[in-house]
């Protein structure tokens, strides 16, 4: 996994020392996800693909940037408190972010649905914000930072939709390589949700059980972002489908409405 996405971070060769100990220190701490709050040396080597001395220099060097922070019991690793702090930095500065939540906020709340707008993020989707309104009581809970995969959900399907074509290229061919026997299936639909933006604007995807969403492309500047709606239901997607599409088109357009009033002539 980590070479699919060392190939995907545009890797470019002949980097001075300074900037490739930088890249590599970025990439330890984008191997904290999830579910993986400590992490030694030897698990973020086989995560980073790195040699187990180079991560050792760099952790030390992390710690003593306030990047991470060192479990001396148990000899593993944090994030540090820092790394929050440049999360609410990046919420907080974000334009889109502060034009689209409002808007998203008022079309969950009339018709209690839950609304998320993600970015990507290498091959995943990365939710700048979700609101969350289901219609039923669910376990799965969905926060600002949480990162879902791009190939079999409607937000990685709409921005696979839109984006440029060398991106779209090396991607797909990622993809091929981790679904391995079951990637046929899934790039048919990859392209039937294609067709579907260019054709309606928007493309549908059920990855979760009994969720139903759907999901728009947002062009935004030189940034493509991505707008969903989601339901929990056992109700037919095409029957969601109708009814939540008029509105998310309409959530897109005031958005762009809004970054056109907002931009500089």
């Amino acid at each position: 996994m980590h070479a699919i996405r060392s190939t995907l971070a545009h890797d470019k060769p002949g980097l001075s020392p300074a900037n490739r100990s930088l890249e590599r220190g970025i990439e330890l701490l984008r191997a904290f996800r999830q579910g993986s709050e400590l992490l030694g040396n030897g698990e973020l080597a086989e995560r980073t693909g790195l040699s187990k001395s180079t991560v050792s220099r760099l952790t030390q060097t992390l710690v003593g940037t306030g990047m991470l922070q060192l479990d001396q019991a148990r000899r593993a690793y944090r994030l540090a408190p820092a790394v929050l702090g440049l999360g609410h930095a990046m919420r907080s500065g974000s334009q889109v972010l502060a034009l689209a939540a409002p808007l998203m906020r008022a079309l969950a709340e009339r018709m209690h649905i839950n609304v998320g707008l993600a970015a990507p993020d290498r091959d995943e989707m990365v939710y700048l914000e979700s609101i969350r309104y289901n219609r039923r009581v669910v376990l799965r809970h969905v926060v600002s930072g949480q990162r879902i995969p791009m190939e079999p959900t409607s937000l990685g399907r709409a921005y696979l939709a839109v984006a440029p074509e060398p991106r779209r290229k090396a991607l797909m061919a990622a993809f091929r390589q981790r679904r391995g026997a079951g990637w046929a299936a899934m790039a048919r639909e990859i392209e039937a949700a294609r067709t579907g933006v260019q054709r309606d604007g928007w493309c549908a995807a059920s990855w979760q059980p009994e969720v139903v969403a759907l999901a728009a492309p947002l062009v935004w500047g030189d940034a493509i972002y991505a707008l969903n709606v989601s339901v929990s239901t056992a109700e037919p997607m095409a029957r969601i489908a109708a009814q939540l599409s008029p509105s998310l088109l309409q959530l897109v357009g005031d958005v762009q409405r809004a970054y056109e009033r907002a931009a500089p002539d």
